[in-house]
């Protein structure tokens, strides 16, 4: 057996997951989570310090650690084994999380993707929003910040909409502007979220059209796939757009990044332990 850890470094937060992976090939466990919001913290010592809770919550040490994975901005992470690119590391996290995954959907706090991948959590194709489009994390934070709106509170307050109003801005700034219109005339907060999610949806639901992929389930990862107002959002824009895949969410897509770092780190070991065995 080999523990291997992976730590996922976003705009919003750390996330470290700590595995375990069995000689027979069987399909890896995980014994430790953790997620810290950065909140102007500094993401290296919150990286340390997920290292060192994981290790804590599975009573292991240092030297019980095959391989420390990195990824997202976790490249300079200084007691890091390798770092994979995060695209790499949320398609197999996505498919671990859920094996009928053909594609995820990585919605994180500046920027969304969408990337198709096989039963094996291979990228085949992907594409991204601009920095500026209106569809991220940090966008509904803001707005739901001038709403009065807790960020737990968007998903089921977009639900209850009834008449949800139109926000075509694809600039954040623009987009916040619309807003602060809607607002103005009484619109109310429901019918604003629903539109700022079918928004989003619209342009994630054409990113995913533009991956290829034609089947199977669009897993939702990242700071926003528990969002349950975008999730419904997509679903709803998928069957508009006549688009034949499932969109849905897992209780742990936050940690699909770390997850699929920690899986890569397990397979490079094992492949570094090959090597070396066929050199001597």
């Amino acid at each position: 057996m080999i523990h291997t850890t992976g730590i996922d470094i976003g705009s919003g937060a750390v996330k470290t997951v700590l595995f375990a992976s069995e000689d027979d090939g069987s399909r890896p466990r995980w014994l430790a989570r953790r997620c810290e919001r950065i909140r102007r913290r500094d993401p290296m010592t919150l990286a340390q310090e997920g290292f060192d809770g994981v290790l804590a919550d599975a009573g292991l040490a240092r030297d019980d650690i095959a391989y420390i994975a990195t990824t997202g901005e976790g490249e300079n992470v200084r007691f890091a084994t390798g770092h994979f690119y995060s695209m790499t590391t949320h398609a197999r996290g996505g498919v671990f999380l859920d094996p009928e995954a053909r594609a995820v959907v990585d919605i994180g706090a500046l920027n969304g993707r969408a990337i198709a991948v096989d039963e094996r959590g291979k990228v085949l194709s992907y594409k991204m929003t601009s920095q500026c489009a209106s569809g991220s994390g940090q966008f509904l934070e803001n707005i739901a910040r001038y709403l009065g709106v807790a960020v737990e509170e968007i998903g089921p307050l977009s639900q209850t909409s009834t008449e949800p109003e139109k926000v075509s801005s694809i600039c954040a700034v623009l987009a916040e502007t619309d807003v602060i219109n809607m607002v103005s005339r009484g619109i109310a907060t429901p019918d604003i979220l629903k539109g700022i999610h079918l928004s989003m949806a619209s342009r994630i639901v054409k990113l995913l059209k533009v991956t290829g992929v034609k089947g199977g389930v669009a897993l939702l990862t990242g700071g926003l796939a528990l969002d349950s107002g975008l999730l419904a959002a997509i679903q709803e824009e998928m069957v508009n757009e006549k688009v034949q895949v499932r969109a849905r969410s897992h209780l742990d897509s936050i940690y699909a990044g770390a997850i699929g770092a920690a899986l890569w780190g397990a397979f490079r070991h094992a492949r570094l332990a090959e090597l070396e065995t066929t050199t001597a």
